[in-house]
């Protein structure tokens, strides 16, 4: 069984966004590891989302999972999340964790979530608008429906000390700034670089992360979920240039970025 890794934590176990960076495993798509008061969380569970847990260094255990967040049922989002569940609960073995996703992820004529894993859970329930889920350490708020092709939420981890956003897949709408203005750190979902006119794009663009960044002034901003136009723009570049025009801290996560949170926050705490 792997160590236990002490304290909270953000680790990014795939960077990976659209369809080619996936297929191609240009960046991988294993999604985003949350350790926050103790319950461990993995969001967005993508291909290769099992393998990238084992293998991380030091490695995570998803026989430790407290739960799993699908912000939307897209592949590059949800691939794993059945391999998860069997790994979270032991291979059924003990009924355990939480599986929180929109509706659409466990109904219509093609639900992600396979029947049978559902048994081995402890809790299911549905992301909706203005939703709140009260955990042991934290709350999780899904403040407003994404402008997405599918039922798609952005997360709010309200924790005593600290609020850490995630503006998932989207169209920018300006509603979101407000939905996400109380974020300490706000992780946003940067597909491309620019729009392809005049065809409509349901995915950030790097100057609509801009407008994020500077209206919403977190702590720290972290960009992630690339494509291939961001790759080609190296995305660390374009985080320091953000950074040097707004003032504010920016980072673009790696494959395996872990940081570390610190209960007086951000800025200097996170390395």
């Amino acid at each position: 069984m792997p160590k236990e890794i002490k304290g909270d934590f953000i680790k990014f176990l795939g960077t990976a966004g659209a369809r080619f960076v996936v297929s191609r495993q240009l960046r991988a798509s294993g999604g985003i590891w949350f350790q926050l008061g103790g319950e461990r969380v993995l969001v967005d569970p993508g291909p290769g989302s099992l393998v990238k847990c084992i293998s991380s260094r030091p490695k995570l255990d998803p026989g430790g999972l407290d739960g799993i967040i699908l912000t939307h049922r897209h592949l590059d989002h949800s691939n794993d999340v059945n391999a998860v569940i069997e790994a979270m609960s032991d291979g059924g073995s003990r009924r355990t964790g939480f599986l929180y996703a929109p509706r659409d992820a466990f109904e219509g004529p093609d639900p992600v979530v396979q029947l049978y894993v559902r048994a081995f859970l402890g809790e299911m329930a549905f992301l909706q608008p203005g939703g709140e889920l009260k955990r042991c350490s934290f709350s999780l708020k899904t403040p407003v429906l994404h402008h997405h092709p599918v039922e798609t939420y952005g997360l709010k981890f309200v924790l005593p000390h600290l609020n850490i956003s995630l503006i998932a897949d989207t169209a920018y709408f300006p509603e979101l700034i407000d939905h996400y203005r109380d974020a300490d750190i706000l992780i946003i979902n940067v597909v491309i670089f620019q729009d392809v006119m005049p065809k409509k794009i349901y995915h950030l663009n790097y100057s609509q992360a801009r407008e994020l960044i500077r209206n919403i002034r977190p702590r720290l901003a972290i960009l992630t979920h690339f494509g291939l136009t961001m790759l080609k723009e190296k995305p660390y570049l374009l985080a320091r240039q953000l950074q040097e025009e707004l003032k504010t801290r920016v980072i673009a996560a790696s494959d395996g970025l872990m940081l570390p949170l610190d209960a007086d926050m951000p800025g200097g705490a996170i390395i």
